[in-house]
């Protein structure tokens, strides 16, 4: 069977768990050697490794250094799909300092260091795909969500930014915005909501999570995996600089 990612090496930033996880299997079934980043239990991190393949660099990528280990112990990378995140929930009144800016670090300003650090191996090799998980959020706001907001319209800019770059060196840059993806960041954020607007889990999860989504169903991993496979391949050549809805026709309003 021909796995057209032979002998390609793909860096997926936060994917021990949720969206980028499943990035990951989907890019080592494609025969990729897949390089995991993120925080977990170490022994389920070692089944995950030993699972796909794959190598892990548990750098914190909220800091520039910490983002330089990553890219250091990930070596030459043909692949970076940019995917850690985090999120919190407040007014912005009361938004602490301390969250905007790691929210900021980890979000956006991560995404820039990793390709100012692995451009240069993708523009000598030709080729290079440099991906990233913006959000429903880097096309429409929602209250109590300023850090998050502002950082994922700032990966669109930086991803466009990036397009116009390396067009001509056979590198492309776009992102994939999910909607509501049942994964841990959205689980984590619903005490939050709950208290921001003083509502029941349940009134969160469907009237603030699935009122967005027309279709009332949660994006699921595998469907973000599966256009981030098709944006890896030769067919996607000319897909540069774009921003890609699977949110549910929440964006379409």
């Amino acid at each position: 069977m021909n796995m057209f990612l032979q002998g390609k090496r793909a860096l997926v930033t936060g994917s021990t768990s949720g969206i980028g996880l499943a990035i990951a299997r989907a890019l080592a079934a494609e025969g990729a050697e897949v390089v995991l980043n993120g925080f977990g239990d170490k022994d389920e991190i070692a089944g995950l490794c030993k699972a796909l393949g794959a190598t892990h660099v548990g750098a914190d990528l909220t800091s520039a250094k910490g983002c330089e280990e990553l890219m250091k112990g990930a070596g030459d990378v043909d692949i970076i799909f940019n995917n850690a995140g985090m999120q919190h929930v407040a007014p912005v009144e009361e938004f602490p300092v301390e969250k905007w800016d790691s929210i900021i670090a980890l979000n956006l300003t991560a995404a820039f260091h990793t390709a100012r650090l692995g451009v240069p191996y993708m523009k000598r090799q030709g080729w290079g795909r440099i991906i990233s998980t913006a959000s429903a959020h880097s096309l429409a706001a929602s209250p109590f969500k300023t850090a998050y907001v502002s950082a994922k319209h700032g990966l669109t800019g930086l991803t466009k930014t990036l397009a116009l770059e390396l067009a001509e060196h056979g590198v492309t840059a776009n992102c994939i915005s999910p909607g509501y993806v049942w994964t841990p960041l959205v689980e984590n954020q619903i005490p939050d909501t709950m208290k921001s607007r003083n509502m029941t889990r349940e009134q969160v999860m469907n009237d603030v999570l699935l009122a967005k989504q027309p279709t009332k169903r949660f994006v699921q991993p595998e469907e973000v995996a599966a256009l981030a496979l098709f944006l890896c391949r030769a067919e996607a050549t000319n897909i540069t600089g774009s921003n890609y809805s699977i949110d549910g026709g929440w964006t379409a309003e």
